[in-house]
Parts: C-alpha cells; structure tokens; sequence
C-alpha cells in the first residue's frame, strides 16, 4: 500500500515562492507516475503537474505553466512541486498523488495524499 505525504505548505504572499515535497513510502516509486492537484474551496480538484515515472516526461495545467516546476528524485522517494509567482488565485490545499505507471492529466490516480493548505495572501 503506497503512502503519500505532503509538507511545505503555508501562507506566501503574492509574488513569492514556496515549495511543496510529498515523502513515497509503502512502493517503489520508479513504479508509479506522480501528480499534483488542487482544490480549492466549492471548486472541483484541478490538474496542477505530472511527472512520468523516471523524470523524462512532465506537464502542467495552463494555470500554472510557466510558474510551477514538478520534479522527483527517486533514490528519496520524494517528488517536488516548487511555486513561484504565486498567486492568490493558488490558494488551495495542494495533494500529492501516485498512479501505477502511467502518467495522466486526469484525477485517475490509485492513491493520494492528504493534502497540505497553500494560501496566497494579496
């Protein structure tokens, strides 16, 4: 059963950075596609990034491009998201989530963090 937890979250005002990390535990993680996704109060869990299993393959929700950087390293059973340029429009509890081997843009994960509260202040 694969573990995901989120750290680094908190209150940045707008134009500053922050960067998230999710700890992997319970799998292999070179076995799973990574994801981030948020939600914000009454709105739908939106797409934020995906990483594909080994790294070589990301993408990210319009929102975000040009602003987020997902990244993963392996050998820590530990993927990244870091934010910078933020916005109030990005506050939202961030969650990681895991998806046995192949990467999608969908909420199609099988397992998922419990998320950690990103707030942008204006």
């Amino acid at each position: 059963q694969v573990q995901l937890v989120e750290s680094g979250g908190g209150l940045v005002q707008a134009g500053g950075s922050l960067r998230l990390s999710c700890a992997v535990s319970g799998g292999t993680p070179s076995n799973y596609a990574m994801g981030w996704f948020r939600q914000a109060p009454g709105k739908e869990r939106e797409f934020v990034a995906a990483i594909s299993r080994y790294g070589r393959s990301t993408y990210y929700g319009d929102s975000v491009k040009g602003r987020f950087t997902i990244a993963r390293d392996n050998a820590k059973n530990t993927v990244y998201l870091q934010m910078n340029s933020l916005k109030p429009e990005d506050t939202a509890v961030y969650y990681c989530a895991a998806r046995w081997l192949a990467i999608v843009t969908t909420t199609a994960y099988d397992y998922w963090g419990q998320g950690t509260q990103v707030s942008v202040s204006s």
